[in-house]
């Protein structure tokens, strides 16, 4: 996913941003973690970047779930243009992006292409059923506790 694209097409993350880039940034990546845990899809949030290197991050320490961050000279749509191009299975790729020309591109490579508010309603439906699972286990835990 295209992670500035989707912060700015987020009303709560683009008003963040405007105070706190990295602190949005690092809460679009909490918010998608529910679609890589919930659903065990793969997920790579590309930013844009001014390093001399690309930068992968694996926050949880899983490589199925990743933040790159893209060197200078290389935007984020050239990286998930790339990675698409060079896919096994290109039709297995979905970009989020509110970039008409980027998604547009994303399927001429054979990929998919989800708007942000795609994005946003999955994550909302892969994020209660973290909750809804998270409060049966607190129950669980708390029923095996009183019965010790």
């Amino acid at each position: 996913m295209d992670g500035a694209n989707i912060l700015h097409a987020w009303p709560e993350l683009r008003a963040l941003l405007k105070r706190e880039r990295e602190v949005a940034r690092a809460e679009l990546v909490r918010r998608v973690s529910a679609i890589h845990d919930e659903e065990s899809v793969r997920v790579t949030v590309v930013f844009d970047g001014s390093g001399a290197e690309l930068a992968v991050a694996c926050p949880g320490g899983q490589p199925t779930f990743s933040v790159v961050t893209t060197p200078a000279g290389m935007t984020a749509d050239d990286f998930i243009e790339q990675w698409i191009g060079k896919a096994a299975e290109p039709g297995a790729c979905e970009v989020a992006t509110g970039d008409v020309a980027q998604g547009r591109t994303v399927q001429a490579l054979g990929g998919q292409w989800i708007s942000p508010d795609d994005l946003a309603a999955w994550v909302a439906r892969a994020g209660g059923r973290v909750t809804v699972k998270l409060a049966g286990r607190t129950r669980e835990n708390d029923r095996k506790w009183r019965d010790r």
